[in-house]
């Protein structure tokens, strides 16, 4: 929990450098300077992020997505989930990303990051299985988060197949 503030003295010139290179990496200025000053569990959030976007074949970077999603502790959340997927990501997977994020929060008792609420669901649903067969256990087995998105998968945060 942020409980104390720190305020710096800096030129119009230099605030201005730090709003731009913050936009450009799609964050706050308080979660940009912070994530610079002190890095850590939010860099490496936005290095798993990057990679959904650098690589062409997404299940690795996904599913190390959700192990380091697994991995976080509830008191972690709110610093290392601040900054929203990058926007050069399809639909499918900013859906993908949030529902993994906010499927961790519900399970930790935790509000999921203001983002998260700014990703519109999927208009068409999509399923983690092309097997038309599986198409029913995935309706009625799917996470909520995942449901509320239009996602419909078998295997969540933490899980491998």
């Amino acid at each position: 929990m942020k409980t104390a503030q720190l305020q710096i003295r800096v030129s119009p010139s230099e605030k201005a450098r730090i709003e731009r290179a913050a936009r450009q990496a799609g964050m706050g200025m308080s979660a940009y300077v912070l994530g610079k000053l002190l890095p850590g569990r939010a860099a490496e959030w936005r290095g798993l992020l990057q990679d959904l976007l650098r690589m062409d074949e997404k299940r690795l970077p996904l599913a190390a997505l959700s192990h380091w999603l697994a991995s976080l502790a509830p008191g972690e959340f709110a610093d290392a989930l601040d900054a929203p997927p990058p926007a050069g990501l399809t639909g499918q997977l900013a859906n993908t990303v949030a529902a993994m994020v906010e499927h961790v929060c519900a399970a930790s008792g935790k509000r999921p990051p203001a983002w998260t609420r700014e990703i519109a669901p999927l208009a068409e649903p999509a399923f983690g299985s092309g097997l038309t067969s599986l198409r029913l256990h995935l309706l009625t087995n799917s996470p909520a988060a995942f449901r509320r998105r239009n996602l419909f998968v078998d295997t969540v945060v933490g899980g491998q197949v």
